[in-house]
């Protein structure tokens, strides 16, 4: 019924994430927000303490920056035990970087190696620039 759920939202957020996404400020940075692996979720929740305004994506003025995210992803089987069922996991992340510029778009990724979660920041040449920590984990 979870796998449902969350298959459905996501479904819903890929519907709606085309439309009604606005054009990045030139003079502000631009981060996306992309999840590595099927049926997994990636929100923005924080910047600097303060709620994003969109969960979509996050867009900042230049300078240093944390961002907070909500990363939602099932751990297989495999990873558990031979007859378990997956376990979703609940995830927030935090992420500090001192530079970001105007008018650069940045991206993102998070991913999961069995129960950990990561995310790493990209720049627009595809190098990394920072890699955020988790802040704490639940079942679903």
């Amino acid at each position: 019924m979870r796998k449902l759920m969350l298959t459905a939202s996501l479904m819903t957020l890929a519907g709606c994430a085309g439309f009604g996404m606005p054009a990045p400020d030139p003079s502000q940075a631009w981060i996306d927000l992309e999840s590595r692996q099927q049926d997994t979720a990636l929100q923005a929740l924080e910047v600097d303490a303060r709620a994003a305004v969109d969960k979509r994506y996050f867009e900042v003025q230049p300078g240093s920056h944390e961002l907070k995210v909500r990363y939602q992803f099932p751990v297989e089987a495999t990873n558990i035990g031979p007859d378990a069922e997956p376990l979703w996991r609940d995830c927030r992340l935090s992420l500090t970087f001192k530079d970001f510029n105007a008018g650069e778009r940045y991206q993102l990724q998070a991913g999961n190696i069995g129960f950990r979660p990561w995310a790493k920041l990209y720049d627009q040449q595809r190098k990394v620039v920072g890699q955020a920590k988790p802040a704490g984990c639940q079942r679903t």
